[in-house]
């Protein structure tokens, strides 16, 4: 979208600047509460209108768009730390406003830009821009720049606490899982880092995720190419519904309540769910005719709970790498590197790839 002349550009570089500045006066975690509320808000215009310029510009443009927002809080959180203003540079909850500090706001207004920049040039990519979620990857690299760029609270050390100092392995492990295994160093999230309980949450939202992808990529998609609209482009967006709950949901997190942090099981689950349907309906993701559900027949919804059964291993293996990403730069790091922005990208690709492969 903001590609497309110099003039809406730099109208997006301008929103950047203020929204990473939002994103670090209010908070990182909470700015991404907004980015839930900005998808759900946007699905209601899309409805209405076919236009995905709330997904555009609102959830996932300069707005609120977490490589904007969400990043220039937790680069901000970085640098609070770095200058001593905290004690915390992983605390991504906390507003920085009360800080006080301008320059803290000016650091989130430059991540903001460089997250803009850098999405931008990551969906220029020939293939690779289409075949990933450039949003979460600007997130991912955003998260390593600040830490590389301020060096770790007060330590002045490349990816300190990272996959990059050995020395706050677990002593006498002999393999590398159990290493990094979570400990005293530090952990994400206690209730949901064992085998189990990946399984059941990756498992449980992907089918909560899929189930509400595939009703919206068919009905809505019905409803929209009855007003003249591609059939497929409910589809396109289907699986940002339930990513948006999820995003809501850590604003429970926020005060203190033990939620499951999932937005990166709903977002690729409910992709994988609405990208192997036309597959199992022997179509493909372009070519297939999405219609009401209620004109479905039984072999239809069969197919449907196949692609909800795909969505729930696919929810699976993203929540396993986002522990994975945990493990290796946030457990032991004095600065967020955003697990589930770690997990998201490669998932994504994973799927799109695989799907257009088998099609």
């Amino acid at each position: 979208m903001f590609t497309a002349s110099l003039g809406i550009f730099l109208f997006g570089l301008l929103a950047a600047i203020a929204g990473g500045a939002v994103g670090a006066a209010i908070g990182g975690n909470y700015a991404f509460v907004m980015t839930g509320f900005m998808v759900l808000a946007s699905w209601g215009v899309f409805a209405a209108t076919g236009s995905t310029f709330g997904f555009d510009f609102l959830a996932f443009g300069p707005f609120f768009g977490p490589y904007v927002a969400f990043a220039g809080g937790v680069a901000a959180a970085i640098y609070a730390g770095y200058r001593g203003y905290t004690t915390d540079g992983k605390d991504v909850n906390s507003p920085l406003a009360g800080l006080g500090k301008p320059d803290v706001l000016l650091v989130g207004s430059l991540f903001g830009v460089f997250g803009y920049l850098v999405q931008i040039g990551i969906s220029q990519i020939p293939w690779f821009g289409s075949h990933t979620d450039s949003v979460a990857l600007t997130v991912l690299i955003s998260g390593l720049t600040a830490r590389w760029v301020f060096g770790g609270i007060k330590q002045q050390r490349l990816f300190s606490g990272s996959l990059h100092n050995p020395e706050l392995f677990h002593e006498d492990a002999t393999s590398f899982p159990a290493k990094i295994k979570p400990g005293p160093n530090g952990r994400w999230l206690e209730w949901q880092e064992k085998p189990s309980q990946l399984i059941a949450i990756g498992a449980l939202f992907g089918i909560f995720a899929g189930t509400a992808s595939i009703f919206l990529a068919a009905n809505v998609g019905a409803y929209l190419t009855e007003k003249g609209f591609a059939n497929h482009l409910a589809a396109a967006n289907a699986n940002s519904f339930a990513f948006g709950v999820s995003a809501i949901i850590i604003l429970f997190l926020i005060t203190n309540r033990n939620m499951p942090v999932q937005h990166h099981v709903t977002n690729i689950a409910g992709l994988a769910a609405v990208q192997f349907f036309p597959l199992l309906m022997g179509s493909t993701f372009a070519s297939y005719t999405w219609t009401y559900t209620t004109s479905w027949d039984s072999h239809t919804w069969m197919m449907a709970l196949v692609a909800l059964l795909i969505g729930a291993v696919f929810g699976i293996i993203v929540a396993v790498l986002a522990e994975l990403a945990a493990r290796l730069w946030y457990n032991r790091g004095t600065s967020h590197v955003d697990p589930p922005a770690a997990a998201i990208w490669i998932s994504n690709t994973a799927v799109v790839g695989l799907a257009g492969l088998l099609s």
